[in-house]
């Protein structure tokens, strides 16, 4: 087939671009930060001149991205060409544009939950379908005799290796939204730090939105007034659950979580945050600060006895792309409960879900003094994933869905 990919700073996207050749695909990359975009008359120009080139005067069979965008849903429409969008961001707004429901429209989504929202509420254009992984690419950097890469492996093990690590956005920067609402009354904070506080001890059931009434919702509004899109649906409750206080929860959370591990564990035992947030309060963990995607982070999953995945609260099901990508190569995971790991993991016997701060504890001291059940969880946890969530599968599952293959 021939695929047009729209592109803007994309985790995996060259591992999507990596697999479409490897199976003769052949495909177009433009990058553009204007698929950001509701409308855009610029966008509009740019993709009615790729569509009219196509690939050495061939045309397209569809347009891939990940994330829904509605400028490029619009133009698809306009010229019946088939739309693939792949949603790995949670929260993602744009899935609620009046757009969603173009037909050319197919939008696999990677949170069961969100996924049955939209399609309970009689959206016919999403489908479920979990996140993948590149494991020719993780083969090549990880098991590979390459000299190249065994001498890049061999250094970060001796630099890097530790018995507790944690690699994501710690959401506490300054201009995070939730700081945003200075102006609330003290009723309302004390009741929007009650509820976020409440959903921090309760995995698998979401109420944060329905708990926002509309007097509070008032008194946000006055503080930080928001405006649903025109072309939307979405809430003003989504927005301020979803963009404020679940962040604000993913920071305190995560936070608490690590400073937890650094009182009760740090004076044990090698722990390692990988971040681009600074983090004074965490004493007895090591911020490295950020590291790459592609080059590093594989190697720091691998050297890392157990792997800490702390999901935003906005995913309300789905298996964060971090998860995979410790499974992948070859991490021991140690994540906090989210239900669509039971469609691809056995707890226990591929991965390890912790419920509550203090199982997460215990479940660290456990696995840190079993070697071998900690090795062979890792050992399981990658087998699961090579077998049932490289991209070479889940591309062939929507190309199939699209083209009724």
């Amino acid at each position: 087939m021939n695929i047009l990919i729209f592109e803007y700073h994309n985790f995996g996207i060259e591992d999507v671009k990596e697999t479409l050749t490897k199976n003769g695909h052949k495909y177009k990359a433009i990058e553009s930060a204007l698929i950001k975009e509701r409308k855009s008359t610029e966008f509009d120009s740019i993709f009615e001149k790729a569509y009219e080139e196509g690939i050495n005067g061939r045309p397209y069979d569809c347009v891939f991205t990940f994330n829904y965008s509605p400028v490029i849903s619009v133009n698809c429409n306009k010229v019946n060409l088939p739309y693939i969008a792949w949603v790995y961001d949670s929260p993602h707004v744009a899935l609620y544009s009046y757009t969603l429901i173009n037909p050319c429209n197919h939008v696999f989504i990677f949170d069961k939950m969100q996924y049955l929202e939209l399609k309970n509420a009689g959206i016919d254009t999403v489908y479920y379908e979990p996140l993948a992984v590149n494991i020719d690419r993780m083969k090549r950097m990880l098991d590979s005799k390459n000299d190249k890469n065994a001498q890049i492996a061999e250094q970060l093990k001796k630099t890097q290796s530790c018995d507790i690590s944690f690699v994501g956005a710690m959401y506490n920067e300054k201009h995070n939204l939730f700081k945003r609402l200075e102006g609330i009354s003290d009723y309302t904070r004390g009741y929007l730090e009650s509820i976020m506080k409440a959903q921090r001890k309760v995995y698998g059931y979401y109420f944060l939105q329905e708990m926002l009434t509309p007097q509070i919702i008032a008194d946000m509004q006055k503080a930080c007034p928001l405006e649903p899109s025109p072309d939307g649906v979405e809430t003003i409750q989504y927005l301020y659950a979803d963009y404020f206080m679940a962040r604000q929860m993913a920071s305190d959370e995560r936070i608490e979580t690590l400073k937890l591990l650094g009182e009760k564990l740090g004076s044990q035992y090698k722990i390692n945050l990988y971040t681009h947030n600074a983090t004074p309060e965490l004493e007895k963990i090591k911020n490295v600060g950020a590291i790459d995607y592609y080059d590093t982070m594989p190697y720091i999953f691998r050297n890392s006895r157990i792997n800490l995945n702390i999901t935003m609260r906005s995913i309300k099901s789905g298996i964060p792309l971090r998860g995979m990508d410790i499974c992948a190569a070859g991490g021991f995971l140690l994540s906090n409960y989210q239900e669509d790991m039971y469609d691809i993991f056995v707890p226990g016997e591929d991965v390890v879900l912790y419920e509550s701060q203090d199982d997460l504890l215990a479940k660290c001291r456990y696995y840190l003094t079993h070697e071998s059940e900690r090795q062979q969880i890792a050992a399981n946890g990658y087998g699961k994933v090579a077998e049932k969530c490289s991209y070479d599968v889940r591309l062939e599952e929507m190309f199939a869905e699209v083209f009724n293959q």
